[in-house]
């Protein structure tokens, strides 16, 4: 049996304090045991973590690349072993849990890569009159400690993605993972120190909600790096005070599809994109507006596709759809189901739960005001809105309080440009779903969908500042 164990100051916390049992969602087994951290535990990291900053600034960027790659390499070599682990604690089907572990592999490799692009400019003074002696020089320095407090749903990558840049940038690091997935963090910090990472680098707690606050509060913390819910970032901008806040966030993404799109690929993109993980993705296809004079067709294209899935055992190398995290989850899917279908949504298919495991779930033409549509749903559905003019389709993706990401069908170059500055949103996939996202890219969105970019070159901007020396030069005699 497995154990998460808080790493603080160089030591596995192994005993005398309060544990809980790991649950697998989807067999109800106890599979683990993890021990929650303290408040003087926490104290105790912080510290830890704060001594730590200039020790781990100094080392040279080729080395943090070295300790990153062979990060990259070791866990290539446990790739299926770390999938295994994912889908036991997650519920999330092996062919997305290996395809998870080679997605965190890129994101340390392109840690490393970035661990030397860390650059600055030169800037001649004689642009200003007072500056005509003068030359300044930029450099990008680590902000000193990082706070990353990581979700469930993808809890191998998303932690590589704010360890990675973190170090690759020379900040040491406080990792608080989620309760419901901190076996896998646990696996992954015992390979970054295996790859070389120095013990006071990276410090781990683990923990509900009152570890992240005091975390948080912290005034040793420069950076914090969140990925989670508007509530919980809410909260933390409220007491976090002076520092940087990273923050990702949730979505309702929407996927348009034009009346010149290719039905046949949007709707298998859809279906495989829309029921990957359970719905659990912040850019999983949630609202699908499809062009009125195709809604027909593509509804039963779709609801093939999602028939096709096959439900069933996470570590089975045939299921697609697991279940989702834990029956509470379930339940409370199963609730927009009910309410979207009080108020007049149409059941294409899908719509049961069995235990923590809820059917890919199709609805047609749900009310503006049910949750299924203004909400994230972070679960198995998606709903075929129907549409007159694309000037309607923009309008109503942009009527929401998320702006994450969003996908438009399409075969006319003219109106894919129209749209794709008309969303309100962080990133556009023409002729692709929302949930689409490769690791090297910009990622991030507006309004309620957060603050900052993730992908190493663009986190390490945010965990790094700019520093400045200027040379006056002496007055020519």
């Amino acid at each position: 049996m497995k154990i998460a164990q808080p790493y603080i100051n160089g030591e596995w916390i192994t005993s005398g304090r309060e544990s809980v049992p790991v649950i697998s969602p989807y067999s109800g087994e106890t599979i683990g045991e993890q021990i929650l951290a303290t408040n003087d535990d926490v104290e105790n990291a912080l510290a830890s973590a704060f001594n730590a900053k200039k020790q781990i600034a100094s080392i040279p960027s080729h080395q943090r690349a070295q300790i990153l790659k062979k990060a990259a390499s070791l866990l290539e070599n446990e790739k299926e072993r770390f999938a295994k682990l994912i889908s036991l604690e997650l519920g999330k089907p092996l062919k997305n849990t290996l395809d998870e572990v080679s997605r965190s592999i890129e994101t340390l490799e392109l840690s490393g890569e970035e661990a030397k692009r860390l650059l600055g400019e030169t800037l001649p003074g004689d642009a200003s009159e007072r500056g005509t002696q003068a030359i300044a020089s930029t450099f990008r320095v680590p902000v000193g400690l990082i706070a990353a407090i990581t979700p469930f749903n993808a809890p191998l990558n998303l932690v590589c993605h704010k360890v990675g840049p973190a170090f690759a940038a020379g900040n040491s690091v406080i990792l608080k993972p989620a309760p419901q997935t901190a076996l896998i963090a646990t696996e992954l910090l015992k390979l970054l120190l295996e790859a070389g990472f120095p013990e006071n680098a990276i410090n781990m707690v683990l923990g509900g909600v009152e570890t992240g606050q005091q975390i948080v509060k912290d005034d040793r913390v420069n950076v914090i790096s969140f990925t989670g819910g508007v509530v919980a970032s809410n909260n933390i901008c409220a007491i976090a005070g002076m520092k940087k806040v990273l923050l990702e966030l949730g979505g309702n993404a929407s996927t348009i599809v034009h009346e010149d799109a290719d039905l046949n690929r949007a709707a298998a993109m859809c279906a495989r994109t829309g029921f990957s993980n359970s719905g659990q993705s912040c850019i999983s296809v949630q609202r699908i507006y499809v062009h009125q004079s195709v809604v027909p067709k593509f509804t039963e294209l779709l609801k093939e596709e999602v028939l096709k899935l096959k439900i069933g055992d996470p570590l089975h190398p045939d299921s697609d759809v697991g279940c989702l995290v834990d029956k509470n989850a379930a339940n409370r899917v199963m609730e927009w189901i009910d309410e979207s279908t009080k108020m007049g949504a149409e059941l294409i298919c899908g719509g049961k739960q069995h235990g923590a495991t809820v059917e890919p779930t199709v609805l047609l033409n749900p009310s503006k005001q049910s949750k299924v549509v203004c909400q994230e749903v972070f679960g198995p559905i998606v709903s075929i809105i129907p549409y007159e003019t694309i000037d309607e389709a923009i309008k109503e993706t942009n009527d929401s309080s998320f702006g994450l990401q969003a996908g438009l069908f399409t075969n006319q170059m003219d109106l894919a440009c129209k749209v794709a500055h008309s969303l309100e949103v962080g990133g556009v996939v023409i002729n692709g779903t929302s949930n689409f996202r490769l690791d090297h890219w910009p990622y991030g969105g507006i309004k309620n969908s957060g603050i900052g970019r993730e992908g190493p070159r663009y986190a390490i901007e945010d965990m790094t500042e700019t520093k400045m020396i200027v040379l006056q030069l002496p007055v020519n005699q």
